[in-house]
Formats: C-alpha cells, structure tokens, sequence
C-alpha cells in the first residue's frame, strides 16, 4: 500500500529549476535510499515528502493518518528539557498519558475523601492510555536509543549539547515515536562506527515503518535498502535494490543513453549529406525528410556528469615523515597512553573508535596543537601536513569563496610549475562563476566541504591528515577523494566512521579500544572486523562436551545420532528450565511496566534492562538446545 506519492512536483530556486515534475511512490514498510550529487535536490525532495516545503507545482498524495517525521541536518531541541525529556516530548499522546498519571499520583498524598476517589479514576484512566500508546517500557526505550547512539549523559540539558550530541538526540526522538514514514537526512553524520552499525541492523530488522534515508554511507544503502532513487538534474530515477544494484543499472542507463546518442548522430551524418546531394527543389516526401533531420538537430544529447577532479601534490619527503614515541594524551582522563608509532610513505592508516575516545586529540597533536603529556611527536624535517579538520576552521566564513582561496595562493600551479588560474582551479571543485562572490558562511555543508578540500590541496604535502572527511559529501566526491588518497604517493592519517572509504583506502586501522588502548592492525576495515571476530571467539569459554570419549567415537561418521543418557536427561528437564526462563522474563517485563519503578532512577531503570536482555537470551538458548536434542531424538526414532 503507498504511504507517500508525488505528481508531476515541481520545485525551483529562483531560476534553478531543482525538480522537474517528479513522480515517485513510496510504499507502506519499505527501505528507500535517496542519492544524487550535492545540490541536486535531495534534500528539497525530502521536505517536501515530510510536508516542511510545499512544491511549486504538482501534488503530495499522503495515505489517511501516516505519520511522518524528518530528521533535519541541523536539527532544534526544545530548550530547558534534558536529553532525555526531549526524547520523551516527542511521544506525543504517551507523554500527555505519562504527564497525567504523575500529577495523579503526586496529588494523592494528602487527598482524602472523594478526592481521592477521583484520582484514582483519573490514575487509572492514564494508565490505560499509557498501555494503548505502547506501554511503560517506553521511556526504558527511549534511554536505550540514546545510549546505543552515543549519548552518554541523558539528564545533560539541550542548551549544553554539541551539535553532534544534538543530531543524536534528535535521532533516537525519531526512532522512539515509530512514525510510519521516517525521512533521514544524513543520520550518520556525528556518529562512530559502532552507533552507525546498530542503526544499520535497527532500521534493517526491528523498524516497522517506511524509510526514506539520505547518507553518504554506501554501506547502509547496500545492506538497509530495497529501492534506490536518484536525483539527477531535476528528474527522479529509481532502481530496484540497494547502492551496488543502483551502480550497475545506471551504468546500463548511462550505455543505453551513450547508444542512443550515437545512432542519433549516426543519423544526422547520413541526412546532412543527403541534403548537401540534392537540388535545392524538394517533393514533398523531401520536405519531410528535411524536418525530421532539423527535428533531430533540435535535440541536445545526454549530459555528462561533472565530477570533482582532485589530486594531491606531493612534496619531497625525508627519511622520517612521523613518529610517535611512547606518547601519551591526557585531557581530563588519559586518551591515549604510551604509544608509538612510524608512518610511512605510501601507508594510510584509518582511525575508529567511540566519539570522544581522543582520535581528533591524537590529529590535534601530531600537528603540534596539542602537545603530548608524556612522550614525543617527532615531524621529519621535511614532513608538510595538510590537515582538515572536522569544522572545516581553516575557512573564513565572511570571505568569499574565491577569496579563501585567493589569499592563501594568488596562482595556483600544476605538476611541473605550470601557472593555474583560480577560477579553472575552483571548476575543479564544480564552482560556477556565479558561486564566487559567494560567502563561505553562506554555503551548504556538501559547498563549505569542496572548498575545505579546494584550500587543502592547494598546496604540497606528503602528509595528509583528514578528520571526518566524508560528512555532507555526496557519493561522487567520496569516490574521488578515494582515487585521490589511493594514488597520494605521500602517507595520510583518516579519522571516519565510513566504513565503505576504509575498505577502499586503509592500509592499516588504528583502533581506540577504551581506557587509553590504542591498537594498530594491518589492512584494511573488514580485515579489522575478521581479525577481531577471532580473537572474541578464541577467548569464548568452549562448551563442556557432553559425552564421553567413547560416545563421541561411536558416533563419529554415522548417518543419525540419538542421545545418550546425559543428554536425555537434559531434555526431559528442558522444558521446566523453560519455563523458568520464560516466567523470569514476564517477571522483569512486570516491573518495567510499573510506573513506580521509574521514581528510583534511571541506573535501576538501565540494571533492569540490562537483567531483562539476559534472561531473554538465556530463555532463547534453552529453546535452542530443547529444539535441537527433541529433533535428533524424533531423528533417532524415525
């Protein structure tokens, strides 16, 4: 069933014409992926489908009652309530419930009489809203979202949080309210890998309702997504499956449109030298062949992509381009401690680890902002860095885009010395002149980002330092980030969450593991992922055999095993474990539902959670190993 569609929607920006009658259907429960290069309308298209912009022309056809939330780039908190209260405000009818059976309940002590008859009624009443809106284990929830996406403190007030930590909790506010449509907008900005890879397995196995998902990240288009859209030069192209079927049918599309093109020139060649054979006097089956040539004329072919040309300088290196020598970072608690480290040309280490583990702290002082607390950074003589950080601080936001780049280099030049006008240089970057004047503060985050790389590569390095390079690029300029750091003859240190750009680029991962552990590990993100799958099943307790040695040899290479004696005793006390298991479960389940129980604080609150997963888990595995003996028994006996 659709839950959302546009007819014929047309959106323009002055004269840009960003959409161009769009016709699109999303369906009830499905996983979209929405793609296209920055500024091509992906998020116009987003708004208008959340309801936030209205189009210039066309419809937006919304099924009766859909509830539709939008998570923004910059998203607004509502002041004076904490993380969490702010995850709570957007449950609307629930918290309105929750709001109403507090007040009852603290207006109880003192009543007496029919008061107290009234309250009870009106507690009651509550109560039973609470239930109907999903229950008591909806502010439970709510905490755990915030936790899994990183949030660590959820009484911290809104005014004091980053505006990563605000992105966060505006997130896990949109996951707790189960819209049927839920409209991302860049969702992995500000989160680290493991917040990303539990949104990943949340929006693919546990979330009820549509999503429409605008990222960067081409692995959770991959793994999340049923249907691609592409927006490219005002029209919507969509395409069964998730980011690696959508690479493969637009590369069909793209041939199709290049044959077409080509027969269409095919044509013209053979009709203008038809024409330039013939006497200027025309029958009139000539004068139709003439107006069908001109009609061809008329057409214009297929556009080409414009794509972002970048290429690193290299500068003459050393014998040492970095070293880390037992160095140690402390700022409040100790980040990283007593770590070394020699880089080489031609490495590209990849950094992971939570947020605010010290990755940006380890880039701060390898560049000498920051100086260690113990140990040495040691840059070799002729060691040039070009560091981006993650707010892009090394542009003036009141200055021109031409003048950010301007005053830093009034003539660029290519490889060999060859002077480069500033204006080629920023078509490099897909700059129109119009964009020059522009102010830097002025310019969306996927702009502010190509300018940030256009002052970076301006100059030689041959150590390049990038702190979150992929937030608000778009795929294209990922890509030939990628191709640029891959033939970089210098060495690159990249702190991202992309998991994508790691398995591309790194040469080797550095992995912030907790308690100032920083740990390298050679190639590249799934070989760090593999390698670390190992060593937690190597150091997983092994199961107790439960036969003896001469059982397990009878029962080597023969057809259909049947249980001996310990394991039909198992099986005969299975389903009273079972039960247990399960009764444990209700239990737990019982006091989350007790309004009470939220009065004691959230760390009793987190310890039942914590208690209610575990019993769930062991309840599951007794399910399993009853399943298993009860089959090789029926197996046995058959």
């Amino acid at each position: 069933m659709p839950i959302a569609s546009l007819r014929q929607v047309e959106k323009s920006y002055g004269v840009r014409r960003v959409l161009a009658g769009v016709n699109l259907t999303l369906m009830t429960g499905e996983r979209v992926g929405l793609v296209g290069n920055n500024g091509s309308g992906k998020t116009t298209l987003a708004r208008i489908l959340a309801g936030l912009d209205a189009p210039d022309a066309g419809e937006v056809v919304l099924r009766r009652d859909a509830a539709i939330a939008y998570l923004e780039q910059e998203p607004r908190l509502p002041p004076g309530l904490t993380a969490l209260e702010a995850v709570l405000s957007g449950l609307g009818q629930w918290s309105a419930a929750r709001a109403r059976y507090d007040a009852a309940t603290g207006s109880l002590e003192g009543a007496s009489g029919a008061a107290i008859d009234a309250l009870v009624a009106e507690q009651a009443a509550a109560a039973a809203e609470i239930e109907r809106c999903g229950g008591w284990s909806r502010a439970a929830e709510a905490e755990s979202y915030l936790a899994r996406l990183g949030v660590r403190d959820p009484a911290a007030p809104t005014e004091r949080l980053s505006g990563g930590e605000r992105r966060r909790v505006a997130l896990a506010a949109l996951l707790a309210r189960r819209p049927d449509l839920a409209v991302l907008d860049e969702p992995t900005n500000h989160l680290d890998v493991a917040a990303i890879e539990w949104l990943e397995r949340h929006l693919a196995e546990d979330y009820s309702g549509a999503v429409l998902l605008i990222t960067h990240d081409r692995y959770i288009l991959d793994r999340v997504c049923t249907r691609t859209f592409e927006v490219d030069r005002g029209e919507v192209y969509a395409y069964d499956g998730g980011f690696g079927a959508y690479l493969e049918a637009k590369a069909e599309r793209m041939a199709h449109a290049q044959r077409t093109e080509a027969n269409r020139q095919n044509f013209l060649r053979r009709e203008l030298e038809w024409l330039r054979r013939q006497p200027k006097a025309r029958t009139t089956k000539q004068t139709a062949r003439v107006n069908r040539a001109e009609a061809e004329l008329a057409k214009s072919g297929p556009q080409r992509d414009r794509r972002v040309e970048l290429s690193l300088e290299a500068a003459r290196s050393g014998k040492t381009i970095l070293e880390l020598r037992g160095v140690t970072l402390e700022l409040g608690r100790v980040l990283v401690r007593d770590f070394t480290l020699a880089l080489n040309q031609g490495e590209r280490i990849g950094v992971v680890g939570p947020n605010g583990s010290g990755k940006t702290t380890l880039l701060r002082s390898i560049v000498g902002q920051l100086p260690p607390t113990a140990g040495e950074v040691v840059r070799g003589k002729h060691t040039a860095i070009a560091y981006l950080d993650q707010n892009r601080s090394g542009l003036d936001d009141d200055r021109s885009v031409y003048d950010n780049i301007a005053e830093r280099r009034r003539g660029l030049e290519l490889g060999g010395g060859h002077p480069l006008d500033i204006a080629r240089y920023l078509e490099r970057f897909l700059f129109d002149p119009s964009a020059y004047a522009q102010k830097v503060g002025s310019l969306s985050g996927g702009e502010r980002a190509r300018v940030a790389l256009a002052v970076l590569l301006s100059g030689a390095s041959n150590l390049v330092l990038l702190d979150e390079p992929t937030n608000d690029l778009d795929v294209a300029t990922l890509g030939a980030v990628e191709e640029m750091l891959l033939d970089f003859a210098g060495a690159a240190i990249i702190v991202t969450h992309d998991r994508w750009f790691l398995d591309r680029v790194a040469t080797s991962i550095l992995a912030f593991e907790g308690d100032g552990k920083v740990v390298r590990h050679h190639g590249n993100y799934s070989d760090y992922l593999e390698r670390l799958a190992e060593t937690e099943a190597a150091a997983e307790p092994q199961p107790v055999a439960r036969t003896t040695p001469a059982a397990a040899k009878a029962s080597a290479p023969a057809a259909k095993r049947g249980l001996n004696y310990s394991e039909k005793r198992e099986l005969e006390g299975l389903l009273g474990k079972i039960e247990a298991a399960e009764g444990e479960v209700q239990e737990l389940e019982a006091k989350l539902g007790d309004p009470t129980v939220y009065s004691a604080g959230k760390d009793q609150v987190a310890e039942l959670v914590r208690k209610l997963d575990t019993a769930r888990q062991r309840a599951a595995a007794l399910v399993t190993r009853w399943e298993e003996l009860e089959q090789r028994s029926a197996d046995a006996g058959a």
